[in-house]
């Protein structure tokens, strides 16, 4: 099938490039890459898995900047803290805007969120509310309880499991604690984990994550129209997720205008942003297709990010063996001492390994180790090359990470020391540890993002030993990540797991 939409576009572009190319172009001296082909570019070499290594291995043989393209758009991926500091800091308001992209233009109702939407008032706008007000600290812990009980209710199953000598989905437990609980931070609603409306829910969102990520003919070849994005049923595709997305996302809005509502103990995200809907602050209409967008956001990251990274870190746990073994010991010597049972969002900030283990999850593999591309607003030069206005950049996030001049030669080691020796930290300062990027669009749920993941992972190490099943050995597990935005690991990750007399 893929040949035959190559073929399809290579027809339609010559026959486009005949008629229509101009005979003069201004030639730019772009950052290196691979030779491409007339009309397609580069696009019959890239690879749908592992593109983060990939590129990583074109950055080796190309340099920390470089090029490629696809149909008529030019590429460019930096693999370096010092470029992406360049990027990022520097020359930041020239790349602060988005590049186009048909399925979050439609999903995201126009770009009316925080992720997607193009470098303009209306954004800055909203982007400090969401820090003043959605993901600021005192909001992030007034749901505390809700990570915390959910957490429980989590290590309650593992524990049955453990009792029956049964292997457990870690990956399947993780998504589904952060369903409920970004379920109840966003919508003030408690779901039950194997209902209608919980499997209801979860089918949208894999409908949503998987538009976002697609990639559209119609952004790369614009001279075909959408002809070659319905002929291959991306269209439909789109459009199906879209109404259920937006018919469950109405279905909220109305539940929370309706006066006899019940409102929940604590005011849901949704709550906070219906108040804006009405106080209408910003110079911009804030419509309530702008409060569906904005809970879009809310619910895409907060339920993809943090199951991924811990799935992600006890994978890494399970081939290196002496770092779970350490982690685990700090845990339970410190619930031990203070004759605790459980971990909580308190407890973890007195837990030095386990905070330095948190970070070395995050750097060796990065949730979404392709930052959201950003699009060049006016001719610049980086590193020496001209970066043409329009032009689309992406930041390889897990190559940075493994960036030699400043992690040294063992980057590709899981080593939770390297913070002790090293003090950087996520908040978007330290170029060369960027998880949540950095700059006007660092990820504004970063605080949220992190307490996410950190009560669960801690707990698993508190409260279990762990084995592969059916005798697997640590260098047979699949490393494989799943295309998106946010990537998770291929393959579940199955553990059998084993209680321990803490």
């Amino acid at each position: 099938m893929e040949d035959v939409i190559i073929g399809v576009v290579t027809i339609a572009a010559v026959l486009f490039f005949i008629l229509f190319q101009r005979t003069k172009t201004k030639r730019y001296k772009v950052p290196p890459g691979p030779k491409a082909l007339p009309v397609i570019g580069n696009l019959h070499q890239l690879q749908n898995l592992n593109p983060q290594r990939f590129f990583y291995g074109w950055a080796k043989k190309y340099g920390p900047i470089f090029s490629y393209k696809i149909g008529s758009k030019t590429m460019v991926v930096i693999s370096s803290a010092e470029l992406t500091k360049e990027l990022l800091k520097t020359q930041d308001v020239n790349f602060s805007d988005r590049p186009l992209h048909r399925g979050q233009e439609f999903m995201s109702y126009g770009r009316r969120d925080m992720a997607f939407h193009h470098y303009t008032p209306y954004y800055r706008d909203i982007r400090k509310m969401g820090m003043n007000h959605l993901f600021s600290p005192t909001r992030v812990a007034t749901f505390k309880h809700v990570r915390e009980e959910e957490a429980r209710r989590m290590m309650d199953k593992i524990g049955v499991a453990a009792d029956n000598s049964n292997a457990v989905d870690i990956s399947e437990l993780m998504l589904t604690f952060t369903n409920s609980v970004v379920c109840r931070q966003a919508f003030g609603k408690k779901y039950n984990e194997d209902g209608e409306e919980m499997k209801r829910f979860i089918k949208i969102l894999y409908g949503s994550q998987s538009v976002f990520g697609k990639v559209f003919f119609s952004d790369f070849f614009p001279f075909t129209g959408y002809v070659l994005d319905d002929l291959t049923r991306l269209t439909a595709y789109m459009k199906e997720c879209f109404e259920r997305q937006d018919t469950y996302l109405q279905e909220i809005v109305d539940e929370t205008l309706d006066p006899n509502r019940v409102k929940p103990e604590t005011d849901s995200m949704i709550d906070l942003l219906m108040e804006i809907y009405r106080d209408q602050p910003f110079a911009s209409e804030f419509t309530l297709e702008n409060v569906k967008a904005v809970v879009l956001d809310i619910v895409v990251a907060g339920t993809d990010t943090a199951a991924a990274a811990v799935v992600w870190g006890m994978t890494y746990l399970m081939k290196y063996p002496h770092v779970m073994k350490k982690a685990q010991a700090e845990v339970r010597e410190y619930m031990r001492e203070r004759g605790l049972t459980f971990v909580t969002e308190d407890d973890v900030k007195n837990l030095p390994y386990f905070r330095a283990l948190v970070k070395e999850t995050l750097r060796i593999e990065p949730v979404i180790p392709l930052l959201v591309p950003r699009r060049c607003s006016q001719n610049t030069k980086i590193a020496g090359y001209d970066i043409p206005a329009g032009t689309t950049v992406n930041v390889n996030a897990w190559a940075v990470s493994r960036d030699e001049k400043e992690w040294g030669p063992n980057a590709d080691e899981f080593r939770p020391e390297r913070f002790f020796e090293k003090d950087v930290d996520f908040k978007g300062t330290d170029y060369e540890f960027i998880p949540f990027g950095s700059g006007r669009r660092m990820c504004p749920g970063m605080r949220l993002g992190s307490a996410m993941l950190e009560v669960p992972y801690a707990n698993l190490l508190y409260k279990f030993d762990f084995k592969l099943p059916n005798g697997m050995k640590p260098d047979e597990i699949n490393m494989d990540v799943m295309t998106g935005l946010a990537m998770h690991k291929a393959e579940h990750l199955m553990l059998v797991p084993e209680k321990v007399n803490v």
